[in-house]
Formats: C-alpha cells, sequence, structure tokens
C-alpha cells in the first residue's frame, strides 16, 4: 500500500470515528433533553397539585372566617340587645320608682 492509500483509510477511518462519536453526542444531548423535560413536567406537576392544595386550604379558611364573622356579629347583636333591654328594664324602673 502507498502512503497515499494509508493516509486515504486513515482519513476515512477519522471520519468514520467522528461520524459515530457524533451520534453517540447526540444520543446523549436526546437523553438529556428527555430527562430535562421529564424533571421539568414533575415540577410542574408539583407546582400544580401545590396550587390546587393551597387554593382548597384557602377556600376553607375563607368559609370558616365567614363563620367566625357571622358569629362575631352575632354575639354583637346579643350583646347590644342585652344592653338595650338592661337600658329599658331600668328605664322603666326609674318611672315606676317616680310615680311611687
Amino acid at each position: 500500500m502507498t502512503d497515499q492509500e494509508e493516509q486515504s483509510l486513515k482519513e476515512t477511518k477519522r471520519k468514520e470515528e467522528r461520524a459515530a462519536e457524533e451520534i453517540k453526542q447526540l444520543a446523549k444531548d436526546q437523553a438529556r433533553r428527555k430527562d430535562t423535560l421529564a424533571r421539568e413536567q414533575a415540577i410542574e406537576e408539583d407546582q400544580e397539585k401545590r396550587g390546587i392544595k393551597r387554593a382548597k386550604k384557602q377556600a376553607a379558611e375563607g368559609i370558616k372566617q365567614l363563620d367566625r364573622n357571622q358569629a362575631r356579629k352575632k354575639d354583637t347583636l346579643a350583646r347590644e340587645q342585652a344592653i338595650e333591654e338592661d337600658q329599658e328594664a331600668r328605664e322603666l324602673k326609674a318611672k315606676k320608682q317616680s310615680r311611687e
């Protein structure tokens, strides 16, 4: 074999090796992209689940707050009515005493 033929064979071999290396690198890149996408999807799903859980918790807390507010208003109204009734009773008593 001549030097030129040997050189040609070496060049062909290098090209084949380079092509094989590129194929390996492409496969690695594709696998990495696939893993990254799977990780991102898992993160998104987790965030969505957390968002739903947070929304449910906020809704439940909102209902509890409404119940507390209603109870507070009811209690305030009952106290105001008791005070009013007590004042009316005092006024009646005072009128009765002033008549006697």
